[in-house]
């Protein structure tokens, strides 16, 4: 009997004794940048999804110790639901959240991934939330995901790819208008545009002179996107992405990035390119905005059959932003190429389509309900001027004068699309000339053109080395609040008042 007890106690011993040697095991889950899991990343990146799936079901299988396919599926998730807007599908896979990062903690803490590929996993959804009106839990993801970088930076300080995000946020945090800086302090965030530059300044440069780092191209378009939107350096984004190793005819998503850059930096007809020979086969997953992109530049360039574009956009996009914008579009389309009639009609869908969260869509509904018909040749000139088209923008407005408009709307506009345009054409006293009279007769109004004069104006100044007058006008700008565009227009200036307070 004793002796029957013994050996039950010992099997129990060990039986314990596995399990807990599994638990240790499990514990010091590895994060191995596998064959597979390399090959899976680059599948993502180039929404071949559910290739990338199939990738990483087999290394699983092969490797189920490694966590770093979690993060790769994280991937996976936040561009099906970045892009589609799908909120029932978000509300599915969001739970996909927690139990990654429950897994990857009981990984190896000795590893620069531990703490990396959890904040890589908050900031993915974070950034999801943001399309469904989820700011309050996004930014409070956004903060534990930024503690974690700093604490991972502080172990690993050569760790690369924990740089390319932590020097975003930094940047992005330094652009936070100054009446806000309290808030972001008072959460234990800081950041300046100049720390952030130079963190993704040292990763791309090691990104470049490291043809192995995984995270290269990644690190190369979010430099490449700060220096477009935050940095006033156009020409050197464009130099960088088109540069970088991205191949736009067999990647949306690097078509969606180059074509971005080009129509933001006046190379219009290249966007058009860029979005026409986009693939759009079955195994890349669906992106349906770059046929909103397609018909835009279309538009830009004035051309007939850009509504098309537009309405295929309509028709098969099933989430909730840019369809007011694309209605806008498709009623200015009317101006050029139709009728009254049918810019009205265009507008009353813009009403009832779509949501207004995005600032571009909030603009739309906002002349939708409020505004007359717009001048035809204000359009015109706009859409030229926004392709790049400078002569042609100019030509249109060329012998007018403010009294051939019927408001003050059209009339402060009037200005400003002519300052707007001679700046664009290296003309700088026109421009300045024109900036100032749209700021005088602009500042008290609820339109943007005063605050964006001001912002360019300050450009303009930073650009001729005039710091001293780059910074009243970022001040200016700063001062204004205009009912469309503001929180844009004030990041930049925020910015800019950054990169000139030590000149």
């Amino acid at each position: 009997m004793v002796l029957k007890q013994e050996i039950t106690i010992m099997r129990l011993i060990y039986t314990i004794l596995i399990f807990c040697l599994h638990l240790s095991a499990f514990a010091n889950g590895v994060f191995e940048f596998s064959p597979n899991v390399e090959q899976a990343y680059e599948m993502t990146l180039s929404l071949r999804l559910e290739e990338a799936k199939q990738v990483l079901a087999i290394e699983k299988q092969k490797n189920p110790d490694n966590l770093l396919p979690l993060l790769v599926e994280d991937y996976a998730d936040f561009f099906t639901v970045f892009i589609n807007e799908n909120k029932a599908e978000f509300d599915k896979l969001e739970p996909n959240k927690n139990a990654r990062l429950k897994n990857i903690r009981s990984g190896d803490k000795s590893s620069p991934y531990y703490l990396y590929a959890q904040a890589e996993i908050i900031l993915h959804w974070a950034l999801a939330r943001l399309k469904f009106e989820e700011n309050l839990t996004a930014a409070r993801e956004v903060r534990k995901a930024y503690k974690l970088l700093e604490e991972n930076d502080r172990k690993f300080p050569d760790f690369m790819a924990n740089k390319k995000t932590l020097g975003l946020l930094h940047a992005m945090l330094g652009t936070i208008p100054d009446n806000y800086q309290w808030v972001v302090k008072m959460v234990g965030m800081e950041g300046s545009l100049e720390q952030g530059t130079a963190e993704m300044q040292g990763a791309m440069r090691y990104a470049e002179t490291h043809p192995d780092f995984l995270f290269g191209d990644e690190t190369i378009v979010m430099y490449a996107l700060l220096m477009l939107h935050v940095g006033n350096q156009e020409a050197e984004a464009w130099t960088i992405v088109r540069n970088a190793n991205m191949n736009p005819a067999d990647n949306p998503l690097a078509a969606f990035i180059l074509a971005n850059v080009a129509m933001h930096t006046g190379r219009n007809d290249e966007a058009i390119n860029i979005l026409k020979n986009a693939p759009r086969d079955e195994q890349y997953h669906r992106f349906d905005y770059l046929d909103y992109m397609l018909g835009l530049t279309k538009l830009y360039r004035l051309d007939e059959d850009a509504d098309r574009y537009l309405r295929r956009y309509l028709r098969n996009f099933k989430g909730q932003n840019y369809i007011k914008e694309a209605y806008q579009k498709l009623a200015w389309h009317e101006l050029l190429f139709g009728t009254n009639e049918g810019y009205k009609k265009q507008m009353l869908f813009c009403q009832y389509k779509g949501k207004a969260i995005i600032e571009s869509d909030k603009k739309a509904l906002k002349e939708a309900q409020k505004g007359p018909i717009p001048h035809r040749d204000l359009v015109k000139a706009r859409l030229l001027f926004d392709g790049g088209y400078y002569d042609k923008a100019l030509a249109t407005l060329l012998g007018k004068s403010e009294t051939d408009f019927e408001n003050d709307r059209q009339r402060i506009e009037y200005l400003y699309r002519l300052g707007r345009i001679y700046h664009q054409k290296n003309n700088s006293a026109k421009a300045l000339e024109y900036y100032q009279q749209t700021i005088a007769k602009g500042a008290t109004k609820p339109w943007y053109f005063a605050c964006n004069a001001a912002l360019k104006t300050g450009n303009l100044y930073e650009d001729q080395g005039n710091f001293s007058k780059a910074r009243e006008f970022y001040k200016k700008c700063l001062s204004l609040r205009p009912d469309e565009y503001k929180n844009g227009l004030h990041q930049k200036a925020k910015a800019g008042l950054g990169r000139v307070r030590k000149r």
